[in-house]
């Protein structure tokens, strides 16, 4: 298997004005840098190089871990809104005026909650497997998901299960994913502990707890947001897209055929061509 540009991209760090060390990675180049948001319990290892490297083709792409995450200092906070105040330090260390965010599963929490706190950091966002605060039916997760992705030692099978369809073509496509998230061989991160799958888990329990009147929120995010999904994911449901986009001032959706969480992966030239054409519409 080819070795990537994105596999052989070093680790750097950044101390923010929180007193946290920030581990990331820059990679490609362009004006207003795509800082991405990572899944739940995810490190920057856990980004899809060929995602990376497609995206990176033609602008700056930034990966970091968010506080108390992987090799990043501190003490991963249990609610989105303080990982949303941690990420925006995370921005203002590296002294970025303004960016475009892509955020993925919980980062796309984080992401919905950085462009109500602070709108002027952002020129467009892309939520990825993503769903409103106070959505009904959101409030912890399936059982069999649960028990794949969050006990204590997780396996590839568990992976494969939540992050892609339960047919021979998606499967497949996830085969081959992992074989590239896991083929960076040297500067690896460092694992994602307990504490940081707790704190993480209860501030997604608390983002689902049913509330009809926190769906509004999102009504402030004027910004131009593009919603995508799988169309089989058992972690965060497809019609969870269709309700957010429904429900903010400027969004359009794509649901990606026979493919579940990790449809970002499994689909990744076409996620990144559509990221990129939505992107260059700002000009």
């Amino acid at each position: 298997m080819a070795v990537t540009e994105e596999q052989t991209r070093a680790t750097q760090r950044v101390t923010a004005g929180n007193a946290i060390e920030y581990a990331y990675r820059d990679v490609g180049a362009g004006e207003v840098p795509l800082v991405l948001l990572q899944h739940f319990r995810g490190n920057l290892d856990n980004w899809d190089p060929a995602l990376i490297d497609a995206l990176a083709a033609s602008r700056r792409v930034v990966t970091f871990d968010n506080a108390g995450v992987g090799a990043s200092t501190g003490s991963t906070p249990n609610t989105i809104e303080a990982m949303a105040h941690d990420a925006i330090a995370f921005l203002e260390a590296m002294e970025f005026q303004r960016v475009d965010l892509l955020g993925f599963s919980i980062g796309s929490f984080v992401a919905q909650e950085i462009a109500l706190i602070r709108p002027d950091l952002l020129r467009r966002a892309v939520l990825a497997s993503s769903a409103p605060q106070g959505a009904a039916g959101m409030h912890g997760w399936a059982p069999e998901v649960i028990g794949a992705v969050g006990q204590p030692e997780t396996s590839p099978q568990g992976y494969l299960e939540v992050f892609f369809a339960p047919t021979v073509t998606s499967r497949q496509a996830g085969q081959q994913a992992a074989g590239r998230i896991f083929g960076r061989t040297s500067d690896r991160d460092e694992a994602t502990t307990w504490q940081t799958r707790q704190a993480q888990y209860d501030a997604v329990c608390t983002w689902g707890i049913p509330n009809h009147s926190l769906l509004q929120r999102v009504a402030a995010i004027a910004l131009p947001v593009f919603v995508a999904n799988g169309d089989s994911d058992p972690m965060i449901l497809p019609r969870y897209s269709h309700l957010l986009a429904g429900l903010l001032p400027d969004a359009r959706v794509k649901i990606y055929p026979d493919a579940a969480h990790g449809f970002l992966f499994q689909h990744h030239e076409e996620f990144a061509a559509d990221v990129h054409s939505f992107l260059e519409e700002a000009g």
